[in-house]
């Protein structure tokens, strides 16, 4: 059974962090959240053992943890297309967010996290997942996935910004863009973003005339 017909099914999750306490609040929001904790690891290195052989549907991980580390067990995982990664951090480092984002992470929670933060970011996740498998299957490669991946979110910002779409809707409005201009989905995404730059660009200069 592929996960796509798992709806009706609980989400089986690894949880990985390297202080016990953690993985016990995390285990016990996530089950009562409805989900099926499959497995738990204290390091890096027995997280992506057991994600190999379990083959969860969701692996979420503490960034720094003993063995390897978050994001270096992200890279290997999503290199060898096992499940989608949301990272525990207590940081808000913005280089260490696109580190995260350039080994294939999908999500973050930010520590201390509280239970109604996990759903909305497991659902999010998942469909960003999805979303990353269909960029791979239409570029061909995961290295070439992750670069489109990267100019397909901020387009997906633009639009959400400046239409009000959800993320979802962004994403699908730049597919089928794709799919009737028989232009790749980075090519759309590119034209998205140089336009949004025009019209900021245009209406800068229009508010320094302006106050002349």
């Amino acid at each position: 059974m592929n996960r796509s017909s798992r709806t009706a099914e609980k989400w089986r999750i690894i949880i990985a962090d390297d202080e016990s306490l953690i993985r016990l609040d995390l285990r016990e929001m996530l089950t009562h959240l409805g989900y099926d904790v499959i497995a738990e690891a204290g390091d890096g290195r027995t997280a992506m053992d057991l994600a190999r052989k379990l083959r969860p549907d969701l692996m979420i991980m503490d960034i720094k943890m003993p063995e390897v580390d978050g994001i270096a067990a992200a890279e290997e995982l999503t290199r060898e297309r096992i499940a989608p990664i949301v990272l525990l951090t207590a940081y808000s480092d913005q280089a260490l967010v696109e580190q995260a984002r350039d080994a294939g992470v999908v999500g973050y929670v930010v520590k201390p996290f509280r239970e109604a933060e996990l759903m909305p970011v497991i659902e999010l996740s998942r469909a960003r997942f999805d979303e990353f498998r269909t960029l791979e299957r239409e570029v061909g490669s995961l290295k070439d996935a992750l670069e489109t991946r990267k100019v397909i979110e901020r387009a997906k910002g633009v639009l959400m910004e400046t239409h009000g779409l959800r993320e979802s809707e962004a994403f699908h409005r730049i597919r089928k863009t794709s799919m009737d201009a028989r232009k790749s989905m980075k090519e759309v995404a590119e034209a998205i973003l140089l336009a949004h730059e025009m019209d900021f660009s245009m209406s800068t200069s229009e508010d320094v005339d302006g106050q002349e």
